[in-house]
């Protein structure tokens, strides 16, 4: 999954549209974009988005934090039409993820859904201390599908004004970005970069995915349709990129050394590992 777009849970008719789109993922949402007087009608919309015939994209629903004692009440509304996956905000640490397993493993036997089918992506920078906390998810659930880094809530926490000064990342923000990135990495789940905000501008919203490509990350948030298929071209390998990653994966075929010697240059086991990863993402498109 490269793109990941967010849809209100209280709106059919925006479910309908980012249906039509070529988004790898919707993620249904009952926190930011649903007024609190609309949730409870919000958890009844995105249950019956759940309900309809189910197309090749993943469907996440994004419920509230567990600090609104919200979630127990939204988790019980979707899960029993079998939500790919859940998204948690403000996660702020490995503990939050392992009590959401736990609470998934009790509603998944209650409604006869396979054991762990339902993923996790914690959004894990949007509070302060989560940022100390990002090193610690290895191992704390199966369920954990990716670590996503979120700028806006973030602001708020720090007492910032802003997260960007002439459309450049402030070093708090990146440094939350790179931690989310290092975060997943050594976890081993999918590192998803947070949404691009400027709707209209989509020169920049190419050029935000590109660079979060570049860096690391595998996937990225997106909050609006029309980002959809810049997104999936940035996060697309080149034919270059494809070529180089055949070559080197033909190199290592028949050696035994460890190291290969491709137009000049020393190859070693961790091109290799990147030439994979080329070739699986450009499987996947």
């Amino acid at each position: 999954m490269r793109t990941l777009l967010f849809v209100p849970g209280d709106s059919p008719r925006k479910f309908a549209r980012a249906r039509q789109s070529l988004a790898d993922a919707l993620i249904l949402d009952l926190e930011d974009s649903v007024a609190a007087e609309e949730k409870p009608r919000a958890r009844q919309e995105t249950a019956a988005m759940l309900r309809e015939a189910r197309g090749a994209q993943k469907l996440f629903v994004r419920v509230n934090a567990f600090d609104t004692g919200l979630t127990a009440r939204d988790l019980a509304a979707v899960l029993p039409y079998a939500p790919d996956g859940i998204a948690l905000p403000k996660c702020g640490g490995p503990e939050q993820v392992e009590r959401l397993s736990h609470m998934l493993d009790a509603l998944e036997a209650a409604a006869g859904l396979e054991p762990g089918h339902t993923r996790i992506l914690a959004i894990a920078t949007e509070t302060a201390d989560s940022l100390f906390n990002l090193g610690r998810y290895k191992g704390c659930s199966p369920r954990l599908w990716g670590l996503m880094w979120g700028a806006e809530d973030l602001i708020a926490s720090l007492g910032a004004t802003t997260n960007r000064e002439g459309g450049a990342l402030l070093d708090s923000f990146r440094l939350a970005r790179t931690l989310c990135l290092a975060g997943a990495a050594a976890a081993g789940v999918v590192a998803v970069d947070t949404v691009a905000t400027t709707i209209d501008d989509l020169d920049a919203v190419a050029e935000e995915a590109r660079a979060a490509r570049r860096d690391g990350f595998r996937a990225k948030g997106i909050i609006h349709p029309k980002h959809v298929e810049v997104v999936n071209a940035a996060f697309r390998p080149t034919e270059g990129e494809i070529a180089w990653a055949r070559r080197i994966v033909e190199a290592f075929a028949g050696d035994r050394t460890g190291v290969v010697k491709i137009d000049g240059q020393m190859i070693d086991k961790p091109h290799l590992r990147a030439a994979e990863k080329i070739l699986e993402s450009a499987a996947l498109q």
